[in-house]
């Protein structure tokens, strides 16, 4: 049996491993006390059930920092920085949050999101046209984080020449989330992050135009229902969220087809099937691994364990996906499937915003791959992928393939 001390959670060992470890932690230790490298005190949750509790109970458990003690708090970074993380809607805990998710939830209505379409299926073939004659590209670097980041971007006005700083600053970030040793190495990434934001604000200001940013401006100047640091933090998330899990989706759903070949088949030889598709991708290869943490509000016992006020609780969402108590062969790939209530977005009043979005461009990414490159297989062996380090996220590092 696995054992679970000293368990790292964002180690490469761990990650090509979870899903054997996943399985034996909901059987014998659905929650387990892990130690951090920097002392905090953490549980990791790995049960589909318990999942749902923790995402839905603001009773026992919270999203915003700063409802732990000021010493905590100021543990982590300067309150400048730690702002611009913290003070959006994915850290905040009612009424605050319901306020931050209203103002954006504008730009991501069914029909703006419907309306994107035609420009989504434009900037994929275009990514394809590039390398088509190659024979042979890097999904990641090629097609599956240019894409959703030109269209985040498109969204926000952000200038093309900038999206490789901002996926190093996303990176480093994603890499250390949850760690306070590891956000503090990264925290010359998060305050030129910050100054570059305060940047953007400052050239919105002078010229606004339709692009979200000016209407997050808009809503902070005119009406005052952004202060200062939650417009600063807003923008920050919708950039990092906003192409971090699309990502994953595009790199590890075409790995789970070329893993296995009927589904692929299926796929290819049934258009219809990409809807239920991008759902079962989204559970098989979860694009997010553990939710954004939740903190104790206070003393509980909960599985016989001790949980203490302001100990970091982890939501285990791939382990959740896998859970056999709610899905049947929960380690079979299976695009027709029909109950497939997975929780790759999260759950409760925490749920991805941009899911829509991203559902849709993960449609249209990998419907498009799989039909203009008939020929397309894995370029190294299934040993030599790696996934990303990080606690937070599940995508491949590199991910080479021919056509």
């Amino acid at each position: 049996m696995f054992s679970y001390a000293n368990l790292d959670l964002s180690s490469p060992e761990f990650k090509k491993n979870a899903h054997e470890i996943y399985k034996q932690l909901r059987q014998n230790e659905p929650l387990l006390e892990i130690a951090m490298p920097d002392g905090q005190r953490a549980w990791l949750s790995t049960r589909y059930d318990d999942a749902i509790q923790i995402l839905k109970d603001d009773e026992r458990f919270t999203k915003n920092l700063q409802s732990l003690s000021p010493e905590d708090y100021s543990a982590i970074m300067p309150h400048k920085e730690m702002d611009l993380i913290s003070k959006q809607m994915l850290s905040s805990d009612p009424p605050d949050h319901a306020r931050l998710r209203s103002i954006v939830s504008k730009a991501f209505s069914p029909q703006m999101i419907e309306d994107m379409q035609n420009e989504i299926q434009r900037i994929t073939d275009d990514l394809i046209d590039r390398i088509q004659e190659k024979g042979s590209m890097e999904i990641i670097a090629d097609f599956a984080f240019p894409l959703p980041i030109i269209v985040i971007s498109q969204m926000l006005g952000i200038p093309e020449n900038d999206h490789y700083l901002v996926k190093k600053w996303s990176s480093d970030f994603i890499e250390s989330a949850n760690n306070r040793d590891k956000l503090k190495e990264a925290f010359p990434s998060i305050q030129a992050f910050g100054r570059y934001i305060d940047e953007l604000i400052t050239e919105r200001r002078k010229h606004p135009g339709s692009d979200l940013i000016s209407m997050l401006i808009q809503a902070h100047d005119n009406r005052d229902r952004l202060t200062a640091e939650e417009l600063s933090s807003t923008i920050w998330l919708l950039i990092v969220a906003g192409h971090e899990t699309t990502v994953n989706l595009i790199g590890n759903g075409l790995l789970a087809l070329l893993e296995n070949p009927d589904q692929l088949r299926l796929w290819r030889s049934d258009p219809a099937l990409a809807q239920p598709g991008i759902e079962e991708l989204l559970r098989y290869y979860s694009p997010v691994e553990i939710a954004t943490s939740r903190w104790a509000r206070h003393d509980f016992t909960w599985h016989g364990k001790n949980v203490r006020k302001s100990d970091l609780i982890f939501v285990g969402l791939a382990a959740a996906n896998r859970d056999p108590d709610q899905f049947e062969n929960p380690d079979r790939l299976d695009i027709t499937r029909k109950k497939n209530k997975h929780m790759a977005f999260g759950n409760g009043i925490h749920f991805c915003l941009g899911a829509p979005l991203a559902r849709l461009e993960g449609k249209i990414a990998l419907s498009t791959l799989l039909r203009r490159l008939p020929n397309l297989r894995i370029d190294t062996t299934s040993e030599e992928l790696k996934w990303r380090s990080g606690i937070l996220m599940r995508g491949l590092e590199r991910f080479p393939v021919t056509f």
